[in-house]
C-alpha cells in the first residue's frame, strides 16, 4: 500500500468506540502508513482515538433515535448533512485517495460520485443489508420503502471501485446490484487474537449456578433477544433445570423490554444484564461459560458473536441458517428456527455433555485461529483497498 495514502472513513449507525470492525480496519490502516480521516457520530468511548497519530477524527452530535420506519428518513438526513460538510473540508484542504463508506444505510453515493470525478476511489463496506434490516424491525413497513432500499443499494454498488463485505449471501447480493463479481472481497468480521488470548476464566461471574450461557452484543430489535429470555423461560420452568445462568452482556434500543420480559416470567433469579461493558470483561465472560447462544432469525447474517464465542472455545447453540451453519459447522448446535422448546432442550443435553462441549470448542478456536480471525482478513482488507487504488491518476501526496 502506497506511504501517506489519505483514507477518508464515513459511518453512521454507530460510533467508532463502538464499531468493532472499523477499528480493527483503523489499526490495520494505520499500520500500513495510511493517513485516516474518520466521519463518526460524536461519543464518549471515542477520546481514546482523538490522539492517535495518524487518526483524526470529525464528530458530529448524534440525531434521535427514531421510533418508526419514516423516522430513518430524518436520521440519514441528518447524518447525509454533516458527512456532505467533513467531506467537502477534507476535500478542500488536500486530496482524498480512497472514501470507505461503512454500510448500511446506503445514501452516500451521491458524495461517492462527486469525490470519485474528483479522483477519489471509493470502496464500500456492506456489513448489513438495509430490505432485510426493516422487514426484521417492522411488522408491516411500508412496501415503497423496499423498492427504494433496493435502489439505493444498487446505486452504492455502481458507484465503488472495490466492495468488502462480511459473507457469501451479502457477496451474491452485491453482485446482483450491479458490482462485478471480482471486485467483491469476503472480509470476515473475525475477533483479534491478540485480544481474545487475555482472556481469564472468572468462577465468580457464574454467580449462584452451576453452568453459565452467554448472549452479547448490541440489543436492536432484529437481533431477537427476547427469544434468547424465553429458551431461559423453558429451561427453568417447563425443564427444571434450577442450576443454570444466563448472562445478557449488551445494550441497545430494547434492553429495557429484555429486563421487562424477564421479570414478567419470574426470571430474576436466572437472568442477569451487566450491560456493555469492557471487552476485556465480555472475553473474560466468555472463557467462564458453559455454552455461547444465538437467537438471531436473520439469514443473511454472520453473527459476530458466534465468532467470539468460538475463540474462546466456548460452543454455540442457535438456529439453523445458513450463514450461522456456514460460520460454525462443527462449533455447534443448530435447531430448528424458531423452536423454543427445541432449543432448550438442546441446551440442556449439552449442558449434560462435557465431551461434546469440549469438542465443538475445540473445533470453534481452530476454525478461528486458522480461518476467520481478523489476523486472516488483515490481508485480504489492504489488498481490497490496493485493488481500488489500481488504475488511479497518481495524486499529490496529501497534507499531513
Amino acid at each position: 500500500m502506497p506511504k501517506k495514502l489519505h483514507v477518508a472513513v464515513v459511518v453512521e449507525n454507530v460510533p467508532l468506540s463502538v464499531d468493532t470492525r472499523l477499528r480493527k480496519q483503523v489499526d490495520d490502516l494505520l499500520t500500513a502508513g495510511a493517513r485516516v480521516s474518520v466521519i463518526t457520530m460524536r461519543d464518549d468511548g471515542n477520546a481514546k482515538y482523538r490522539d492517535v497519530p495518524g487518526l483524526t477524527l470529525y464528530e458530529y452530535k448524534p440525531p434521535a433515535q427514531p421510533t418508526r420506519a419514516i423516522g430513518y428518513v430524518g436520521e440519514y438526513g441528518i447524518s447525509f448533512a454533516w458527512a456532505t460538510f467533513f467531506l467537502a473540508k477534507l476535500r478542500l484542504r488536500g486530496h482524498i485517495d480512497v472514501l470507505q463508506l461503512c454500510q448500511p444505510p446506503d445514501i452516500y453515493f451521491p458524495l461517492a460520485w462527486v469525490l470519485r470525478w474528483a479522483g477519489t476511489r471509493i470502496v464500500v463496506d456492506q456489513r448489513d443489508l438495509m430490505p432485510e434490516l426493516l422487514g426484521d424491525r417492522y411488522d408491516e413497513p411500508p412496501k415503497l420503502m423496499f423498492k427504494v432500499l433496493h435502489w439505493l443499494e444498487r446505486r452504492s454498488q455502481r458507484v465503488a471501485h472495490h466492495s468488502v463485505t462480511v459473507n457469501s449471501y451479502l457477496k451474491d447480493r452485491l453482485v446482483g446490484a450491479g458490482q462485478d463479481p471480482d471486485k467483491v472481497s469476503l472480509v470476515y468480521n473475525g475477533p483479534v487474537l491478540a485480544r481474545t488470548a487475555n482472556a481469564v476464566a472468572e468462577p465468580s461471574l457464574r454467580g449462584d449456578h452451576r453452568y453459565l450461557v452467554c448472549w452479547a452484543g448490541k440489543m436492536g430489535r432484529q437481533d431477537r433477544v427476547d427469544l434468547v429470555v424465553r429458551v431461559a423461560d423453558h429451561l427453568v420452568h417447563e425443564l427444571g433445570r434450577e442450576d443454570c445462568g444466563f448472562v445478557l452482556l449488551g445494550d441497545g434500543e430494547c434492553l429495557d423490554e429484555h429486563i421487562a420480559l424477564t421479570k414478567e416470567l419470574g426470571l430474576e433469579r436466572w437472568v442477569s444484564f451487566p450491560g456493555w461493558i469492557p471487552e476485556a470483561d465480555l472475553f473474560s465472560y466468555l472463557a467462564t461459560a458453559d455454552l455461547g447462544i444465538d437467537t438471531s432469525l436473520q439469514v443473511e447474517v454472520s453473527p459476530v458473536k458466534v465468532m467470539e464465542y468460538m475463540a474462546q472455545g466456548l460452543p454455540v447453540i442457535c438456529f439453523d441458517l445458513q450463514e450461522s451453519r456456514l460460520l460454525a459447522d462443527g462449533a455447534g448446535v443448530f435447531t430448528t428456527v424458531g423452536d423454543i422448546p427445541e432449543i432448550a432442550a438442546k441446551v440442556a443435553e449439552l449442558l449434560d455433555d462435557p465431551t461434546t462441549r469440549k469438542q465443538l470448542g475445540d473445533e470453534g478456536r481452530r476454525l478461528i485461529t486458522e480461518e476467520l480471525a481478523w489476523e486472516r482478513q488483515t490481508p485480504v482488507y489492504l489488498k481490497a483497498i490496493s485493488s481500488a487504488l489500481a488504475g488511479a491518476v497518481p495524486q499529490p501526496a496529501a497534507e499531513g
